[in-house]
């Protein structure tokens, strides 16, 4: 029998390398424009909904009440709208490896959220390096595109992913200590439902979808795995704890994905890449734990 304190680790490493495979499987799906990015990121939305609710329904879970439903939709709002589809639209020309490096700063983008809505008093320290990670983001965004006056219309997309996705992980951590964890991601789908379907089929009629069997298979793990079966692990993971460590395993995501993008799109990891991820990661670790730091002190709540 593992230690609880490993079996929580390796709960969340195995959804964390769930997740890391979303920004390369995105970018197959979308590159060859036979589906369109507003497909991508809003069919896969519909098809998690459906096993969301019939999870719901099979395990008999009690229905959110209140202001419970306001936070749901900021959690859609970020994780199952903004995230998915401004990440389709961006990688339809960002790189994935490129993607993977911005996104890189989303650890630390959520725990500036949590603090925020937390209201918590983190240490200088700790909104210096969530800056200069933000900084070293941009500079790298900047470079790849041919210098600062050539930051393209998709690193604009890819930041506003990272915006989206920490409102939503933020709020979403708040409210599964009511709700429970994956069930707050399921009524999250489940409430999103209705603006997905009719997204998706604006979609269909703009642009009949089409694809090779590979980049159906792409789609289908980002319906499947990246929208549901993937954040059972990662918040089991996050359960069994302890959350402090766990948390911190979302750190290795962009190393993930730079390595997929190498192996199953042959992108060049180019030095700047490589430099640029390693000094994102970097910053959003350190800022990580001097928030994990701050909030372990005795006396703090």
């Amino acid at each position: 029998m593992l230690p609880s304190t490993r079996t929580g680790l390796w709960w969340g490493l195995l959804g964390v390398a769930a997740f890391s495979f979303t920004v390369p499987f995105t970018r197959i799906a979308v590159e060859s424009g036979g589906m369109s990015p507003l497909f991508v990121g809003c069919a896969r939305a519909v098809i998690a909904a459906l096993l969301a609710a019939a999870a719901l329904l099979l395990t008999r879970q009690r229905l959110p009440v209140g202001v419970q439903w306001f936070r749901l939709a900021v959690v859609a709002g970020g994780v199952v709208v903004g995230f998915p589809l401004l990440t389709s639209f961006a990688l339809t020309t960002a790189p994935a490896s490129h993607g993977a490096v911005v996104i890189g700063l989303l650890p630390a983008a959520t725990a500036v959220m949590a603090v925020v809505r937390g209201r918590e008093r983190p240490p200088v320290s700790f909104w210096v390096m969530a800056a200069v990670g933000a900084v070293v983001a941009v500079v790298f965004a900047a470079l790849q595109g041919g210098g600062f006056g050539e930051l393209h219309w998709s690193d604009l997309l890819l930041f506003g992913a990272v915006v989206a996705a920490a409102v939503g992980y933020a709020e979403g951590g708040l409210l599964a200590r009511e709700l429970g964890a994956w069930q707050t991601v399921s009524w999250a789908l489940v409430l999103s439902a209705p603006l997905m379907i009719a997204l998706t089929t604006v979609s269909m009629v703009q642009q009949t979808p089409t694809g090779t069997p590979v980049e159906w298979a792409a789609f289908a793990y980002l319906a499947v795995v990246s929208m549901f079966l993937g954040f059972f692990a990662w918040y089991r993971g996050l359960g069994i704890g302890p959350m402090a460590q766990v948390s911190q395993i979302q750190l290795t995501q962009p190393v993930m994905s730079i390595c997929w993008a190498a192996l199953l799109l042959h992108e060049q990891l180019a030095w700047p890449t490589v430099l640029g991820g390693v000094a994102v990661i970097l910053c959003a670790g350190v800022a990580v734990r001097v928030r994990l730091g701050q909030s372990t002190v005795p006396g703090r709540r």
